[in-house]
């Protein structure tokens, strides 16, 4: 017998085809490739349109130069817009973060006693996040009505889910000898998540919430569209009326804005988790 006839004997996971026990894997990249080819045939993309767009881009681009509030009022106008923007950004992430915190130790399953309640904590928090934010915007404007404090409850259903799957996936990785520690010396069942999970997550935690706030002030700044409050409904306006300077202007303020924070909030985030910002 060769020394591969050996190998292949020894090893012979290693020799079998790559389909081969895999067979879910291969049969969920078949259904993918296939869903992706239908996608490019049935969805009338063509290069000639693509090349007739940057063309029609490049024209608008132009419109758009230079940007132009057009007075000091509108801008002004657009500053408080963008301020709001931020507000219900924040209002949104934290009031998600405080609901979140004490559900996130219902779903996961080293810190709640009863596999039923569990269950069903995760599942919503899967039902919370399968709902797209704009959705949540529409809800919510024919519930208490236009304005920021539709944008306010669409970001905080959101976000619930989010935070509620990353708190509790979170807790369930906590390391467990803290906890043994606490309960060995007589701790109760409290105090072992007080002082044995809660030191382990806060950093983790406070850098999740952090992430998120950065990723709503560009949430918040769409869900206006749909009259959720912010400078979403002004960069609208502007859309639909082909004013191409203002929105410009729009449109800029909202990438400083954006970037700045998220300057702010990725040097809080490293500090917080104990790595030097560069």
């Amino acid at each position: 017998m060769s020394q591969r006839d050996t190998l292949r004997q020894r090893y012979s996971t290693e020799f079998q085809p790559f389909y081969q026990g895999n067979l879910r894997a291969f049969a969920i990249a078949l259904l993918a490739a296939a869903l992706f080819f239908y996608g490019l045939y049935s969805l009338d993309m063509s290069y000639a349109r693509i090349a007739g767009g940057i063309s029609e881009l490049g024209r608008m681009v132009l419109l758009m130069l230079p940007p132009d509030p057009g007075t000091w009022t509108r801008a002004g106008t657009y500053v408080y817009a963008m301020v709001e923007t931020l507000s219900i950004a924040l209002l949104g992430t934290l009031l998600a973060a405080i609901l979140a915190f004490p559900l996130g130790f219902l779903a996961a399953r080293n810190t709640t006693l009863n596999r039923i309640v569990q269950f069903f904590a995760r599942r919503s928090f899967d039902t919370l996040r399968g709902v797209d934010i704009l959705i949540w915007a529409l809800i919510w404007i024919n519930v208490v009505g236009l304005g920021p404090f539709a944008g306010v409850l669409a970001l905080l259903m959101s976000d619930l889910g989010s935070f509620g799957k990353l708190f509790s996936e979170a807790i369930e990785a906590a390391d467990e000898k803290p906890v043994e520690g606490v309960v060995s010396t007589g701790g109760s069942s409290l105090s072992a998540v007080r002082f044995g999970i809660l030191p382990q997550l806060m950093p983790v935690l406070l850098s999740q919430v952090l992430y998120a706030f950065e990723s709503n002030t560009r949430s918040a700044s769409i869900i206006g569209i749909v009259g959720a409050g912010g400078i979403g409904l002004i960069l609208s306006e502007q859309i639909r009326t082909l004013e191409f300077r203002q929105m410009s202007f729009v449109i800029l303020l909202i990438l400083v804005t954006v970037s700045v924070i998220d300057l702010l909030c990725s040097k809080l985030r490293f500090s917080i988790i104990g790595v030097r910002a560069r």
